[in-house]
């Protein structure tokens, strides 16, 4: 084992607990203390190198803000003041309490029994240590702040979550006894599912996953991770409940629930954060985010779900310039877009893109990293479509409201806040055509695909919405304010509504135009709130608002699903004629005559109508 360790990159090794404190504490006055693997000695190199760490750290602390100051001592105080084994306990549901007896007894029932000693051995254990189970993470913090969780990590000081779930269904068909002890029916206990590691999808562990009495519980052992420079993934181990806590990415979730003593285990702080709704992180955050940027944004996104605020030594560093090259350089755009994903769909968009905004993340993560000249839209007005369409659905989301007539679908929900976050490429100049003169994908496409890899069906919508914006604020133009001679075009109901049948779909793509109107709406507002004689964000809407009454009037909002009064092959046998080109243009004649007409059934008008156009369709043998 020796030599091959001696052969790694170097890299942080594990520090003991008296220096894990030291660093909780904020004290890194001195070195931690030699590992217990005797790696090679240091170079004068790299003892040059850590003492020229040392004094940047130290310029960098003389020129600290006080805000900064008052967080690393507020920090150091939480610790320095945390008692780990607390008195607080957590009441339990009837659920919840059947599955704490089991799992306990299966612990149990693993410390006595003798063919436990074989498989530790596999499994590392420690003979001299009892199985000892903690209920992990999420679920400890939603319940001490009220919430109901049907996910539950269960956290094992001494065996791999697969080893200890293969034991808990020894245990159940060990003796009907313990099924009848726990009143364990034939579908209380699921199959056994083993996650394998993935570590470029953010899954550094193998955990096992089993569904006990309708509750997904998962089962980890306790561990402690190791980065080197140039990677996210960390070197994985077994590890103590301190070190597990903090390795964590705030002190909220770090919290662990014995299931022996039934009380709260507090390492890090996390108990007084709750209290202050603080997201901060366990460790010092520079070398947190460095370790694993994602934790930027997921401590963006628990900050936005939870109301809570980001102590301020973790914002300091958040948007510095190595973290954000580091997450460029370590994290996939795959996991970026879970966590937008999260985010958008959580209950605050708004604070998400804020912090997004505030800490200087937009343009890390709306990008082509690919290219080095992708441009970098302002964002001064950007801020203002964001509190728009915030205030659209929530205040301003009444019967008949804007929000109510053009977001219909909780997914529909998300697509909005993915359309507010890329408001700021609307003004930007497209991409010369590709080869062949193709258009290219309007630079928001662009930004969603290769910035947080956003999905097909969102990219349409996307790229119909930039497409569109200009028709549709043409046609808002003509009900709103039509020019001079143009009054009467508003009651054109088969022009308006083949517009909005365009504006919707082509083959193979459900575009939503009504999606497309609420950008058309939300880069209307940032652009007319922030030019020269600033209009007002309410004296904006209202004009959107009378639009979309009217075509509410004209009953056009589901044109795009009126289906045709007569198909093509009806229409060419009522002409007495052969399919052909000319179908296709007939067949959009038809769908305007229906939209003139939408309370006749007979389509011998539409017929009538083609037959009447036919030179123009270029329909021959009438």
């Amino acid at each position: 084992m020796l030599p091959r360790l001696c052969r790694l990159p170097l890299r942080r090794t594990h520090p003991s607990p008296t220096f894990l404190m030291k660093r909780k504490l904020g004290d890194f006055s001195s070195p931690p203390p030699p590992s217990d693997n005797k790696l090679e000695q240091q170079t004068p190199a790299h003892l040059e190198a850590q003492a020229s760490d040392s004094a940047k750290r130290q310029a960098i602390r003389a020129t600290t803000p006080p805000v900064i100051k008052a967080a690393r001592t507020r920090r150091q105080t939480v610790m320095a003041d945390s008692s780990v084994f607390t008195d607080q306990s957590i009441p339990l549901n009837a659920v919840e309490a059947q599955l704490k007896g089991l799992l306990v007894d299966v612990a149990e029932y693993i410390n006595k029994s003798q063919a436990a000693d074989v498989e530790a051995d596999k499994e590392g254990k420690n003979l001299n240590e009892p199985v000892i189970l903690r209920w992990a993470g999420g679920w400890v913090r939603d319940k001490l702040l009220g919430t109901e969780s049907h996910d539950i990590d269960v956290a094992i000081n001494n065996m791999t979550g697969e080893a200890f779930a293969l034991r808990l269904r020894d245990y159940c068909d060990a003796d009907p006894a313990h099924r009848e002890r726990h009143s364990i029916g034939p579908q209380d206990v699921g199959n056994l599912h083993k996650i394998a590691r993935n570590p470029d999808k953010s899954k550094h562990l193998e955990t096992t996953t089993i569904k006990l009495f309708g509750l997904d519980v998962d089962f980890v052992n306790l561990r402690k991770e190791t980065y080197t420079e140039d990677s996210r993934n960390p070197q994985v181990e077994f590890g103590t409940a301190e070190e597990d806590a903090l390795r964590r990415d705030a002190t909220v979730n770090a919290l662990f629930y014995n299931l022996h003593t039934s009380k709260v285990e507090d390492f890090t702080g996390g108990m007084k954060d709750m209290a202050r709704k603080l997201i901060r992180t366990p460790l010092e955050p520079l070398q947190t985010f460095m370790d694993d940027p994602l934790r930027v944004l997921r401590l963006v996104r628990f900050a936005s779900r939870l109301g809570f605020t980001i102590d301020e030594e973790a914002k300091a560093v958040m948007g510095d310039e190595r973290v954000l090259d580091a997450l460029k350089l370590k994290i996939s755009r795959e996991r970026i877009g879970v966590e937008l994903e999260k985010m958008l769909k959580g209950p605050d968009p708004l604070s998400s893109l804020t912090y997004i905004s505030d800490l200087n993340l937009y343009h890390t993560l709306f990008t082509d990293s690919s290219r080095p000249d992708f441009p970098r839209p302002s964002l001064t007005s950007w801020p203002v479509a964001c509190k728009t369409l915030h205030s659209l659905s929530t205040t301003l989301a009444t019967p008949g409201s804007i929000y109510s007539l053009l977001v219909t679908s909780p997914e529909s929900a998300y697509f909005a806040w993915n359309l507010a976050a890329l408001v700021p490429f609307a003004p930007l100049p497209d991409d010369p055509p590709l080869k062949g003169g193709k258009p290219a994908p309007p630079l928001a496409t662009q930004a969603a695909r290769e910035g947080y890899r956003a999905p097909n069906k969102l990219m349409d919508v996307i790229t119909a919405s930039h497409r569109h914006r200009q028709a549709i604020l043409a046609m808002r133009d003509l009900v709103v304010r039509p020019a001079a001679g143009d009054e009467n075009k508003k009651m054109e109901r088969d022009s308006l509504g083949m517009r909005i049948r365009e504006w919707d779909s082509r083959p193979g793509v459900n575009a939503n135009w009504r999606l497309q109107v609420l950008y058309a709406v939300l880069v209307d507002v940032s652009e007319r709130t922030s030019s020269e004689g600033k209009e007002t964000v309410e004296n904006v809407l209202k004009e959107w608002q009378a639009f979309l009454d009217h075509l509410v009037e004209m009953d056009l909002m589901d044109a795009p699903s009126v289906k045709r009064i007569i198909d093509g092959k009806q229409l060419a046998k009522a002409l007495g004629v052969k399919p052909g080109v000319w179908m296709g243009k007939a067949l959009e004649v038809v769908m305007a005559w229906q939209l003139r007409n939408p309370t006749v059934a007979d389509p011998e008008g539409a017929v009538e109508e083609v037959r009447k156009r036919k030179e123009e369709l270029g329909i021959q043998g009438i």
